[in-house]
């Protein structure tokens, strides 16, 4: 139900971003999580995404000023405030500006998952992006469905989500530091060599497929695909 339905959660608080990840998590939504609006910046215009959960009290500004930025993607996200703003005044702004919807905190998080599957259901518009392709692997980040020379390639969901990561950045050196982050967010119980035993098992099965693909370990930084 949730493929190609990407959400990025806009929040700073640790507490709430905690429970809503692992809300998310629980229902397998593919999310991404911003700390700041710098971030939220910097991750919509690298990844499309089909919702976006924004507070509007953030470190380094308010959040209504990611909504311009975030509709003008060729593939518009539906964007869900959430916000401690109450007042009729506050949430008539977040509306005007471009917003969606508007969830006061605190709030249900049975109310908000309902909140996401319909905004879900609501028509997308603009047009979904391109596959991108890396040697005979080809990533679409609107289904995320994997193909190796047009033949589909299943992957258990945390292998994709590191997949994907590397795929986005093709060619690029990806931090271990950032790939942490992403992949096990707040999960204490994540052994040290949690992320080698994954990436060893991505590259094994990328090797099998003949995908065409370097999964290269940067020593100290982290790690890279391109095509070999």
């Amino acid at each position: 139900m949730t493929e190609g339905l990407r959400i990025l959660l806009v929040e700073d608080d640790p507490a709430l971003a905690r429970e809503i990840i692992r809300a998310l998590e629980r229902e397998h939504w593919p999310l991404d999580h911003a700390r700041s609006l710098a971030d939220a910046f910097e991750a919509v215009i690298r990844f499309p995404y089909r919702v976006i959960l924004l507070d509007r009290t953030l470190p380094d500004g308010d959040g209504l000023g990611l909504v311009p930025a975030a509709k003008s993607r060729p593939s518009q996200p539906s964007i869900i405030f959430l916000t401690a703003r109450d007042e009729i005044a506050d949430r008539i702004e977040g509306l005007d500006a471009g917003a969606d919807d508007y969830l006061v905190k605190p709030f249900a998080l049975e109310e908000l998952l309902a909140r996401i599957r319909a905004a879900c259901r609501r028509p997308m518009a603009g047009h979904a992006p391109d596959p991108i392709a890396v040697g005979r692997l080809s990533f679409d980040p609107a289904t995320r469905e994997v193909r190796i020379a047009h033949q589909p390639l299943a992957l258990p969901r945390r292998e994709l989500a590191l997949l994907e990561l590397l795929v986005r950045r093709s060619g690029r050196v990806v931090q271990r530091t950032h790939l942490d982050s992403e992949l096990y967010g707040f999960d204490a119980e994540v052994s040290p060599n949690a992320l080698e035993t994954l990436v060893s098992r991505l590259r094994r099965r990328l090797d099998d497929a003949e995908a065409g693909v370097q999964l290269r370990t940067v020593r100290g930084v982290g790690y890279m695909i391109q095509p070999c």
